[in-house]
């Protein structure tokens, strides 16, 4: 089976900013998008699940730095003898 490719007419490409670039196709899963100027490239489940991955944060990182147990938090407070002329 042969792939049909549409333009979609009035689209811009997100990635260099040109108009009617755009060009969608589907296959048995997904549906595509792709602009012929440039290298964008974008898909989405025809089925409408969702395909997102976990963002990496300090929590779920696998290095994350190792905090010794009974470690206490450092606060810094202004020095009450100093003498501030920005007031």
């Amino acid at each position: 089976m042969s792939v049909i490719k549409r333009f979609i007419a009035g689209a811009v490409c997100p990635r260099c900013g040109e108009m009617d670039t755009i060009r969608t196709y589907r296959d048995e899963e997904r549906e595509h998008k792709e602009c012929v100027r440039c290298d964008y490239v974008d898909s989405m489940r025809l089925d409408g699940e969702v395909e997102a991955e976990e963002l990496e944060t300090r929590v779920n990182r696998e290095n994350a730095p190792v905090i010794e147990e009974g470690a206490q938090p450092l606060l810094f407070t202004p020095n009450p003898g100093s003498k501030r002329k920005d007031h």
